[in-house]
């Protein structure tokens, strides 16, 4: 009975420690400089500057039922500091078809490195490609090298007098519950994000955390009965097939497998998912995926 009362114990002090939500420390002058500069909102937290780019200009859909920019189209770029204070940046932008070449070439004509280009949804209107970017360097200098692809998109409408967004329709509770970690509720949008910290990469010694994008997520839209989930799972590649399994067996659809980074030891392969069903279903099938990592 002790025995089974500690574990009960480290087990509800793992919870609540999850549910904690990660505090914004002091952005540094200089990433204060950044923000400005690209004229873009962010926030700085585990020690990592997330610039946010989201295509909130966009009205999607996906399988004719629309879909909120917070459920996976919400872009961004980060900074963090390696040896020497040199910045490792990475990011994922949300483009539409149209925008794909020209911001490819502002960015290698600026230096940067693209290290991937896929979708992340089927039956998606319009279609959307999600671009990933790598650069290191001088926090400024980065962007300035970066703001001519960025300035190609357009900003979010500016809408002040816009009524607040609706709260996730689902039993938050229930969620959490399910996948053993508390979301987030982005507007009408609820999303989980776990990082692999357990894989350890580091970059000129930045460690490259959830944050930097070295994350599995989920974003439920709807509502319990018709819900929509769409996500990614950071894997090792020993891991993809037992996830692909999990998936399926589940029902839930698998878009796309590919890495987002280059050269990193591990490897680490991402695989882009989405399905419809309930709420509880859904959640089910991304708690089995999350059960075979680190096995």
């Amino acid at each position: 009975m002790k025995l089974i009362r500690k574990i009960f114990v480290r087990s509800f002090i793992l919870l609540a420690l999850a549910a904690i939500p990660s505090r914004a420390q002091e952005t540094p002058k200089e990433y204060q400089e950044v923000l400005t500069l690209l004229g873009r909102s962010g926030d700085f937290k585990a020690n990592v500057l997330k610039v946010n780019i989201p295509r909130s200009d966009l009205h999607v859909s996906i399988s004719g039922q629309a879909t909120p920019t917070p459920f996976g189209f919400g872009g961004w770029i980060a900074m963090t500091k390696g040896d020497g204070g040199m910045e490792v940046l990475m990011g994922d932008l949300v483009l539409t078809q149209e925008e794909v070449n020209p911001v490819l070439s502002a960015l290698l004509d600026h230096g940067f490195e693209v290290s991937a280009l896929h979708n992340h949804f089927f039956f998606d209107e319009p279609r959307m490609y999600f671009m990933h970017v790598h650069a290191h360097g001088n926090a400024m200098a980065l962007a300035r090298d970066i703001k001519p692809a960025l300035d190609l998109l357009p900003k979010p409408p500016a809408s002040p007098s816009a009524p607040a967004a609706a709260a996730p329709a689902f039993n938050l509770a229930a969620l959490d519950k399910i996948v053993g970690q508390k979301g987030e509720a982005l507007g009408p949008v609820y999303k989980f994000t776990l990082g692999r910290d357990d894989l350890n990469l580091k970059e000129h010694g930045a460690a490259i955390n959830a944050r930097m994008g070295l994350n599995s997520w989920a974003a439920f839209a709807g509502n319990e009965s018709d819900a929509q989930i769409a996500g990614d799972i950071a894997m090792r590649e020993s891991e993809v097939n037992p996830v692909l399994k999990a998936l399926r067996a589940h029902k839930l659809n698998v878009v796309a497998i590919h890495h987002h980074m280059l050269g990193t030891q591990p490897p680490v392969i991402f695989l882009h998912y989405w399905g419809r069903g309930t709420s509880v279903d859904l959640a089910t099938g991304f708690r089995a995926a999350l059960d075979v990592l680190g096995k």
